[in-house]
């Protein structure tokens, strides 16, 4: 049995090193964005009985020593750091980002991205970032339709995702324009004017001219209406275009026949309301009219920036704003499962089970938690605890060393006594 002393202590020298090489692993990963801890775990092997059990005392035996049972990946939430790029991005929670090279998918809690020359969002060594894009920009990087939201595709069907970094937001011709004002009694011209917005993204003033008849005809009271769409500093006049105005004897509006006019290509529908809504005639002091109309001069993308559930926003010079693409989060049965690749990526196995995504109550793919951007995710592991560890895993290994050598010295011992 002395010889089984070198055995029990040859298993701990050998775990034991082990498990400073994985804390020294950790350790040495302190500053890894993104880097998931592993924690050693440690099993005794078989024990050999050495008398058989009574009714009051348990079997006498004797252990083999250790071994290292498995290498635990830790779940917890790293801290997150700030960081100075809208494209780096933190999880707030469970999940992976997805990313892709040229053949399977890698699963990664860093979140330092960027976008490339090809306008594609990719990992600082080129692997592609995985998601559902928003299919409403044309190939010539103009936007087609503006979404509030981009609906997360089936976990099989994910995709590249690719932001352009020139993007154009097309001018919204104005379409209808609305007038509140008050002409008065008077017979003095009253002018009300809008701001308008042409297929060709410029912005220009309609203007409406109200002139009261000479010649009346009780009830009420008649106009003539004059329209003229201009450039805003005047020099240019895209169109004219004439009506009559009738209102009742309480100054309501009883008919209108200027109903639209061309506004450099594209018409604007003239809406002066109705009854009391809109343009009136009444004997009160003249105030400044009102108008509403709509239309949205085109902008260059300003930039583009992630809301917390993944959205991809771009943002315009106008001060519009669209969804063009959605980050995936990917999620597994069992997280420490996964394979590690190398550094921080990992893959999918047998223990962890495939891939999917969160559902909402609607049965939607969702990404099931948060995500920050300028933020990145440390490493999830404690200098201080780590330190530690490997105090007691020195400790461990210098008995086990030490029960080596005097296993030794009882073994020369009795060879001597032999002699």
């Amino acid at each position: 049995m002395m010889t089984q002393a070198f055995y029990t202590g040859i298993s701990g020298l050998k775990n034991y090193s082990a498990g400073i090489d994985v804390v020294s692993n950790n350790i040495a990963n302190i500053s890894t964005t993104g880097y998931r801890a592993y924690n050693a775990e440690y099993a005794s092997l078989f024990e050999e009985a050495l008398a058989g059990a009574t009714s009051t005392v348990s079997p006498q035996s004797v252990g083999y020593g250790v071994r290292m049972q498995a290498t635990a990946m830790s779940t917890e939430q790293g801290t997150l750091a700030l960081s100075d790029r809208s494209t780096d991005l933190a999880i707030l929670g469970e999940g992976w980002f997805g990313v892709r090279g040229d053949s399977n998918t890698i699963y990664t809690r860093d979140g330092g991205f960027n976008i490339d020359a090809n306008a594609d969002l990719v990992t600082n060594d080129g692997l592609h970032v995985l998601g559902t894009m928003g299919n409403n920009i044309s190939a010539d990087n103009v936007l087609t339709s503006i979404l509030a939201e981009v609906a997360l595709g089936d976990v099989n069907s994910v995709e590249k995702l690719r932001f352009p970094k020139n993007l154009t937001y097309p001018p919204e011709p104005t379409t209808t324009a609305k007038f509140i004002a008050n002409v008065g009694v008077g017979y003095e011209p009253v002018t009300v004017g809008a701001s308008v917005v042409d297929s060709q993204n410029n912005r220009n003033h309609l203007r409406l001219e109200f002139t009261k008849k000479a010649v009346q005809t009780p009830p009420g009271s008649q106009y003539d209406v004059r329209a003229t769409v201009e450039s805003l500093d005047g020099t240019t006049v895209y169109s004219t275009a004439s009506g009559e105005v009738t209102f009742d004897g309480k100054g309501a509006l009883a008919s209108n026949t200027l109903t639209s006019i061309n506004n450099n290509g594209s018409t604007i529908a003239i809406n002066l309301g109705s009854g009391y809504d809109g343009m009136v005639s009444m004997d009160v002091p003249l105030v400044s009219g009102s108008s509403l109309a709509d239309g949205t001069i085109g902008g260059d993308l300003q930039g583009y920036s992630i809301s917390q559930n993944g959205e991809v926003l771009a943002t315009f010079t106008n001060g519009k704003q669209s969804s063009v693409g959605k980050i995936a989060v990917f999620h597994f049965q069992n997280e420490q499962g996964l394979n590690r690749v190398s550094g921080t990526r990992f893959e999918e196995s047998a223990n962890s089970g495939k891939a999917f995504f969160y559902k909402d109550a609607d049965g939607n793919n969702i990404i099931g938690t948060n995500i920050q951007n300028f933020r990145l995710e440390s490493a999830n592991y404690d200098m201080a605890s780590g330190l530690t560890e490997l105090i007691v895993l020195q400790r461990a290994y210098d008995a086990n060393s030490k029960s080596i050598t005097t296993a030794d010295q009882m073994i020369q011992k009795a060879l001597n006594m032999g002699a």
